[in-house]
């Protein structure tokens, strides 16, 4: 799914050969480019795309994830980490770096330790430490199952566990967060542009499901929503 080009050039300082090069690889991959319509919480634009640049033993990520709130005019989401990808297994990656969360609220910045990358049957899995001083851990599954070469239907779903209180920006101990994905696609282009519809569903638990009703929102919410996959 990511693009390949060979580089020919002569890393003359390092004494290596331009045969003895790895290939560079490099993309752009817009899982999610939406318009959620909703009635609880209000309707809300949202993006998740990865950039990255590197070779298969080391890849630079650029990811970025937001949620913006059509009513209020302001970001719920706006997180971007830069993220280095090393293999630790045939199908995993390791995954260090940093993770800046600036929305609506007060600014957090956290250290990023996980893993990336496939499990049996395809599932495509991330699994992430976020490291301050009020931590939390998310895990995310997708999948892309075939309904004809051009047809994809794509479950998905994340789970965030804060590990410490954060009122601040509305997370609470143990409260988990969860949201729950089905999204049905049409490649127009190959893979590289396809446009779908489906579900959104959220939900929360706990205290960060507390300091929602208390900030006026409602502990779940279910979207319709429209939106485009890319590659670059």
């Amino acid at each position: 799914m990511i693009k390949r080009t060979l580089i020919a050039a002569a890393f003359t300082l390092a004494g290596v050969t331009a045969a003895s090069a790895e290939p560079l690889i490099w993309g752009v991959d817009v899982e999610k480019f939406e318009y959620r319509l909703g009635e609880q919480n209000g309707n809300a634009y949202a993006w998740d795309f990865d950039a990255l640049v590197g070779t298969d033993e080391m890849k630079f990520v650029w990811r970025s994830e937001a949620e913006y709130a059509t009513d209020e005019r302001s970001f719920e989401v706006l997180d971007n980490q830069a993220r280095v990808q090393i293999p630790v297994s045939t199908f995993f990656d390791g995954v260090v770096g940093v993770l800046a969360s600036t929305p609506k609220g007060p600014d957090r910045f956290y250290g990023v330790l996980g893993l990336h990358g496939l499990a049996k049957q395809w599932f495509e899995v991330d699994m992430d430490l976020y490291v301050s001083n009020k931590p939390f851990a998310r895990a995310e599954i997708d999948y892309e199952g075939l309904i004809t070469n051009r047809v994809t239907l794509t479950p998905s779903w994340e789970v965030t566990l804060p590990l410490k209180d954060d009122p601040v920006i509305g997370l609470g101990a143990g409260g988990i967060k969860s949201e729950i994905g089905l999204r049905l696609s049409y490649d127009l282009v190959d893979r590289l542009l396809s446009p779908y519809v489906g579900v959104h569903y959220e939900s929360t638990y706990g205290d960060t499901a507390r300091y929602r009703s208390e900030d006026g929102k409602s502990r779940d919410a279910t979207y319709l929503v429209t939106g485009l996959k890319m590659l670059f």
